[in-house]
């Protein structure tokens, strides 16, 4: 049973991520400026990949447990916010909007992470990447945004 409610946490996390594909950088983001510390570009796809496996794993752990509705309604949260991300800053391209939206992920995840880890250690640590990780992502939409102020709205 635990593999069936891991195949669709992480149904969901690949979900959230699919956004990418239909809304990927392109050559707007390319002509953007960045900061020096931008990760290549092929982190992302391997960084991503490896934190979806996380956040499922943490989320079936948790799902079944007693005592999780808090933990699981922080989850969906967390991961519609994720999946939010791509279409408002590479879609609409829209860095503001993107940076207010990562900031209510950055609090989902955090917030997250604190539920899931009073459920289940194991579960609550396997978050803690992904709040560096989106911690990253907003600095990094930040810069973006402060480094080309004439093209962001």
């Amino acid at each position: 049973m635990i593999y069936v409610i891991f195949a669709i946490f992480l149904a969901a996390c690949f979900a959230a991520g699919s956004t990418g594909g239909l809304f990927p950088p392109g050559d707007w983001y390319a002509r953007l400026k960045k900061p020096w510390w931008t990760p290549p570009n092929w982190l992302f796809p391997a960084a991503w990949t490896i934190l979806y496996l996380c956040m499922a794993t943490a989320g079936a752990r948790v799902a079944m447990s007693p005592d999780n509705a808090l933990a699981m309604a922080l989850w969906a949260l967390q991961i519609a916010l994720n999946g939010l991300w791509t279409p408002v800053f590479f879609g609409l391209r829209r860095m503001g909007l993107g940076l207010v939206v990562l900031g209510a992920l950055w609090l989902s995840v955090a917030a997250t992470l604190v539920a899931l880890w009073q459920v289940d250690t194991i579960a609550g640590l396997l978050f803690v990447p992904y709040l560096v990780w989106v911690s990253v992502a907003g600095a990094l939409n930040l810069s973006v945004l402060r480094l080309n102020p004439d093209v962001a709205r």
